[in-house]
């Protein structure tokens, strides 16, 4: 099974990039936007019948915002961690047979890091939601995740430290969520991989020079680990300033293999 994640920064911007190709060539079984930046009605693509589509809007136009696109048939789709929904369009969580997957566009802490606050108290909000699922059944977490976790997935570390992404506190509630039993899967494959990146500033020439900021994510419950088979940062691929990131796994114990295209229509 091969899932794809992707920031796109403007979904109906993207398509003019390239979008679409790229859509096609990755043939996911599963591909998770965040930052679509739409509402219901607006988007621009037309994934096919292959594909169920699910859309978690924010309130505010022109901002946030979550997308599924799955050909495997999801047993319940669920938006936010709670039950009223959260404005931002943050989360969309689906369960399948063998596991939980949750696309994410965690919270920026701003530039002046005056959402920071609130990004802690979300962090652990996220923390306690994914647990919850974890014991049910294991959790794919993936997105956008707002933060550096290590030296290694960022350029200029020593500069960066204390910014947006790399302060102290972000990185320690990444380290305390691994430590909860979830694993990086990037980093499972390629422990001591360096100028790996999925994030690159708009600012000239930093994405040609590879100064970039790995904050993208599959995350995984760790007792998943002996199903996942390959890892990857399509980092050549443009369109958005982040670039998609894959995961591939073998089958699961119990999972519903029964696909969209096929007779698994009723969602």
């Amino acid at each position: 099974m091969k899932l794809v994640s992707w920031n796109v920064n403007g979904l109906r911007a993207c398509m003019n990039k390239g979008f679409e190709d790229y859509f096609k060539q990755a043939d996911a079984d599963i591909f998770c936007l965040q930052e679509t930046k739409l509402q219901a009605g607006q988007s621009p693509l037309a994934p096919g019948e292959a594909y169920a589509q699910y859309w978690n809007y924010a309130e505010k136009k022109g901002y946030s915002g979550t997308a599924v696109f799955t050909r495997v048939k999801p047993l319940s789709v669920r938006y936010g961690m709670e039950e009223d929904l959260e404005p931002e369009g943050r989360i969309i969580q689906l369960e399948f047979g063998g596991f939980y997957l949750v696309n994410v566009y965690t919270p920026n802490a701003r530039r002046d890091l005056s959402r920071l606050p609130y990004r802690m108290e979300w962090e652990d909000r996220f923390r306690a939601y994914l647990l919850q699922l974890d014991a049910v059944k294991p959790v794919i977490v993936c997105g956008d995740l707002n933060v550096a976790h290590e030296e290694i997935d960022i350029k200029n570390a020593k500069s960066n430290r204390g910014n947006s992404g790399f302060t102290d506190e972000e990185r320690a509630k990444m380290t305390e969520l691994l430590g909860a039993g979830f694993v990086d899967t990037f980093r499972y494959f390629y422990p001591d991989k360096t100028g790996a990146y999925s994030w690159w500033s708009y600012m000239p020439k930093v994405r040609e020079k590879n100064v970039g900021w790995r904050i993208d994510y599959f995350l995984a419950s760790a007792r998943l680990t002996p199903f996942l088979t390959a890892a990857a940062i399509d980092c050549d691929i443009l369109g958005s300033d982040h670039c998609p990131i894959v995961l591939e796994l073998g089958e699961i114990r119990q999972f519903d293999h029964m696909r969209i295209d096929e007779d698994a229509k009723e969602l």
